[in-house]
């Protein structure tokens, strides 16, 4: 049973903020991803969140500094997430699992739900600045250049090199990502490497 509360007020939901009006719900407002980042790795090894991605995980966390990160199950990349989707994996299952029977399709439960849940969590400070553990970058084919596209209810993370040797249904994500890989170069110009972290 949900619970009640006075007028207008507002509680976390599985999915987002659930609002109540009169005691009852009215709406659910999921965290949504959007946009595109970019970030060179800085000192010690570190990228930084984009702060627009930051700013919901935080939401989506109850205020806590932690990026869910997992291999992307079909792309050669990485998804991150905040710890308000963990709630929906189950869901997310059904739903994988409804469609490949529909299809007529194998679908196993016990491999994807390892990959769904196997993911990492990595924490980050308040300039979201996060080192990624090694054996992540190698799944997500990462090097010293992250670009992140908002993805709805997660977001990807790309080495741009992949990214580029996408589909053209990706020719817009690969326009932003150059755009924001040329933007990054120029202050980078005679100081040697430098990150999106200091």
């Amino acid at each position: 049973r949900a619970p009640r509360c006075r007028e207008g007020c507002v509680s976390r939901s599985s999915g987002g903020l659930q609002g109540f009006r009169g005691g009852m719900p009215v709406a659910s407002r999921p965290f949504i991803y959007r946009g595109q980042g970019f970030s060179l790795r800085g000192e010690k090894g570190r990228f930084v969140l984009p702060p627009s991605f930051r700013k919901v995980i935080r939401e989506s966390s109850e205020d806590q500094r932690v990026l869910c990160v997992a291999k992307h199950d079909r792309f050669d990349c990485l998804t991150g997430f905040g710890l308000s989707r963990l709630d929906r994996l189950e869901e997310e299952l059904d739903r994988e699992e409804d469609r490949a029977y529909q299809a007529g399709r194998p679908f196993d439960r016990d491999t994807r739900s390892a990959q769904l849940f196997g993911f990492q969590e990595v924490p980050f400070d308040d300039s979201g600045r996060f080192i990624l553990p090694d054996f992540m970058v190698e799944l997500g084919g990462l090097d010293d250049q992250l670009f992140f596209q908002g993805g709805g209810a997660f977001f990807t993370i790309w080495n741009p090199e992949k990214l580029f040797a996408m589909g053209p249904e990706w020719e817009a994500a690969k326009a932003a990502c150059r755009a924001m890989m040329a933007d990054a170069a120029k202050p980078a110009k005679g100081r040697g490497k430098s990150g999106g972290s200091k």
